[in-house]
């Protein structure tokens, strides 16, 4: 996880100002565990803590597991939160040590997921293992690709297929898999890539779209002519001409998915 360890390093400075826990996805995560207050949860690829903070605020006991120091310089105090320095394919934890996973729009970074499944069957072999991603394929056609079309050629690189994704982890770990999509709303507080659906002036801000790891790979000079394109037609109308219509929708299909494995459940994948 060296190299994307590093992108973290260096889009991880005031991540917290925009990546903030967005509730509707805490609460999607809470009702995919399924598990009482108390249970152990370990957030794999933490970040800043977000999302394991706002866990904790929900009465669970979070193991909150990030390589980047970066990341884990900006974390918030909870009491309900441990720090643990590691990766997904050497998760610093005893065998079947926690009560369910937790990974949000990380499950890109890992370098091998074979050997991150082989570690959540271990930590944790009957599940939950709740999983939100991304990906573009099954994404509403999106202007963004307009704008910055190597960005999102690189997220199908980045990204798997959900349908593989889901076979290849409930395969490995023997789990039984849901899908279930998450429609973008208009006030998302976690301003992650496809957060400017309907708002495409958060993309002309610089600190935005450092908190975003698809600008961060970009090359600076494919970025700073798409930006320039984008301010441009804003300022004339043609975007609005073109994709206003979305100004006056309430979500936005981007391909945001939740996936949960677990043991002794029907495939509903």
């Amino acid at each position: 996880m060296l190299m994307k360890n590093i992108i973290y390093n260096i889009i991880g400075n005031k991540y917290n100002r925009h990546r903030t826990a967005d509730r509707r996805i805490v609460n999607a995560i809470e009702c995919l565990l399924e598990l009482p207050e108390e249970s152990i949860i370990a957030d794999i690829g933490a970040g800043t803590g977000n999302y394991s903070n706002a866990l904790a605020d929900l009465g669970f006991k979070v193991i909150a597991v990030e390589p980047s120091l970066e990341m884990r310089k900006q974390t918030v105090h909870n009491n309900n939160v441990i720090w643990l320095d590691g990766t997904a394919e050497s998760i610093p934890l005893l065998d079947n040590s926690v009560d369910g996973v937790v990974v949000v729009l990380a499950i890109h970074h890992f370098l091998s997921l074979r050997k991150t499944v082989i570690e959540f069957s271990r930590i944790c072999p009957d599940g939950p293992i709740v999983i939100f991603t991304f990906d573009p394929r099954e994404c509403e056609d999106f202007w963004f690709k307009e704008y910055f079309p190597d960005i999102w050629q690189q997220a199908f690189n980045l990204f798997p297929p959900i349908s593989d994704l889901a076979r290849s982890i409930a395969k490995q770990g023997q789990w039984s898999v849901e899908v279930q999509e998450f429609l973008l709303p208009i006030d998302l507080s976690d301003r992650f890539m496809a957060v400017g659906w309907n708002k495409p002036e958060l993309y002309l801000d610089a600190q935005v779209r450092n908190s975003m790891s698809g600008f961060a790979l970009a090359d600076s000079i494919v970025v700073k002519s798409g930006i320039q394109r984008l301010e441009k037609d804003l300022e004339s109308g043609l975007w609005d001409n073109e994709f206003g219509d979305l100004r006056q929708r309430i979500n936005f299909d981007a391909g945001y998915r939740f996936v949960r494995f677990k043991s002794g459940e029907d495939t509903r994948a």
